[in-house]
């Protein structure tokens, strides 16, 4: 679809501005436990509204609703009643779509020039999408000889997996969590949603589509809060959750790994990145640049498959970090409903803090500072807010954590190479597995280094272009598992082999 015009409004007048809330049964509550958190705006550290913190009871509550759903009106829904509902659920969310936009852009600060394209389009497609996956896939059958001549025919059922656990994160809040609920609720499940603590507006808004379109109580739940004796943890640890899905840090899904170990349940774990860049001389200039830009400082860096280790083959190593650089100091840093708006803040104090960690360690380690390092001059109305420079380094050891480690900012260091073999190599030395771009005119070179990557996806001459039928998903500790299109059957759903004797 095409993204509606941008709001005239400021955000500072959006009725986004308000409290959230639970949303357990289909109700929109505070809950019992008496706790909550002021939700902060990346912006300019406004107060957006409270937040509540689910304790095991509100918690309960949620994963009860959820089962009972699953066991009564939702359970009972024929496969067409069922998609057409989140067909529905996809045109609401589209109705309503400045709504979205504006909690999304209150929440994490990100221009509504890239919110409007991305993050709310493909929220809704990610119901779409899934429903006609379920409508067309099949199971197999296969018949097989008995020793009385009369043979036997197997086929195969699948049916939900049951009550979902989705724990999604903060960087692309609805896009990342419909990417879950989507396939989770099209097959038949029941989910119980805990959104970042940091950005819990879009995943209440979707409480009131839920309701408007007819979905029944107790298939969407939201529970806020964090994670350690909080929400999350009440969460992947309570019994009557059937299978964990889990965006965000290597060291948090650690933990909700071991959690979902007690009780056998499944877990699908996309996880962190230190993603490499490969550009060959032979590559195509502007788009190599164009593609480098994004992946490096789109989000204010925080994708997790964004670029910060890019390497660049020496004849061109020059001219890439000059015209890089060039671009980054383009950038215009403001307000997301600016349509110059390039880049937004980071998501909160806290990580600007680590980011801004990462840039000290560069300069200690010897790095040239190509560009930014820093905290830029904002106006005063934006000064409280989470802002830092879009930074790009050389010069520094392959070992440095700068190049090791996740950084998740806008950022990245560039170094030059000689040989395919050599940047195969580099790319290769992480624990990380998540994602790579490689840019390169030559066909036979682009199959062949896109072979050798230990990565679950590889971009060759673009970043971020997603076909939602395909396999997605991490290698080494970048995560667990596959969703999407056909994939995305194998988690949220249970096979059964049916063996009838003929």
């Amino acid at each position: 679809m095409n993204a509606p015009s941008h709001p005239r409004r400021s955000l500072a007048e959006s009725p986004a501005r308000r409290d959230a809330a639970h949303f357990i049964n289909g109700e929109f509550t505070q809950g019992t436990s008496g706790k909550s958190y002021d939700n902060i705006c990346p912006i300019d550290g406004s107060r957006i509204g409270a937040v509540p913190e689910a304790g095991q009871a509100e918690v309960d509550a949620a994963v009860k609703a959820a089962r009972a759903a699953l066991d009564g009106p939702w359970g009972k829904l024929t496969v067409v009643e069922r998609t057409n509902m989140l067909a529905a659920v996809a045109a609401e969310i589209n109705n309503r779509f400045d709504d979205f936009l504006e909690a999304e852009c209150l929440d994490t600060g990100k221009p509504m020039s890239l919110a409007s394209h991305i993050d709310i389009p493909r929220g809704a497609a990610n119901f779409t999408m899934f429903t006609d996956v379920v409508k067309t896939v099949s199971t197999e059958t296969f018949p097989m000889a008995t020793p009385d001549g009369k043979g036997a025919l197997n086929y195969a059922l699948r049916r939900p997996r049951g009550v979902i656990a989705v724990i999604s994160p903060w960087n692309l809040p609805l896009l990342l969590m419909t990417w879950k609920v989507g396939p989770a609720l099209a097959l038949g499940n029941t989910v119980v949603v805990k959104p970042s603590e940091s950005t819990p507006l879009t995943a209440t808004l979707l409480g009131e589509v839920m309701n408007k379109v007819g979905v029944p109580k107790g298939v969407y739940n939201v529970v806020h809060g964090f994670g350690g004796n909080s929400a999350g943890q009440f969460l992947t640890q309570h019994p009557g959750v059937n299978g964990v899905t889990f965006t965000g840090s290597t060291k948090s899904g650690e933990q909700i790994m071991l959690a979902a170990s007690h009780g056998i349940r499944p877990v699908s774990l996309e996880l962190g990145g230190k993603n490499p860049g490969i550009v060959f001389a032979d590559c195509d200039m502007e788009k190599a640049i164009e593609g480098t830009m994004r992946s490096a400082f789109a989000n204010c860096g925080q994708v997790c498959l964004g670029t910060e280790r890019v390497y660049v083959q020496r004849p061109i190593f020059d001219e890439f970090v000059a015209r890089l650089k060039a671009g980054a100091e383009a950038m215009k840093l403001g307000r997301p409903e600016d349509p110059a708006t390039g880049m937004g803040p980071l998501i909160h104090e806290t990580h600007r803090k680590k980011v801004l960690s990462y840039y000290a360690k560069a300069v200690e380690g010897g790095a040239t500072v190509v560009t930014g390092g820093g905290v830029p001059d904002m106006p005063a109305d934006l000064a409280g807010g989470s802002w830092v420079q879009p930074t790009i380094w050389t010069g520094l050891a392959d070992d440095h954590p700068v190049v090791t480690e996740e950084i998740f900012g806008p950022c990245c260091h560039i170094r030059p190479f000689d040989t395919e073999e050599e940047v195969i190599h580099l790319a290769n030395n992480t624990p990380y597995g998540l994602a790579a771009a490689v840019w390169t005119e030559n066909v036979s070179r682009a199959h062949r280094v896109a072979s050798k990557l230990e990565v679950g996806i590889c971009w060759v001459n673009s970043w971020f272009l997603r076909d939602l039928r395909t396999a997605f998903g991490g290698a080494k500790a970048s995560g667990i598992g596959r969703e999407g299109g056909v994939h995305s059957l194998e988690f949220y759903t249970e096979m059964t082999n049916v063996c009838v004797k003929l």
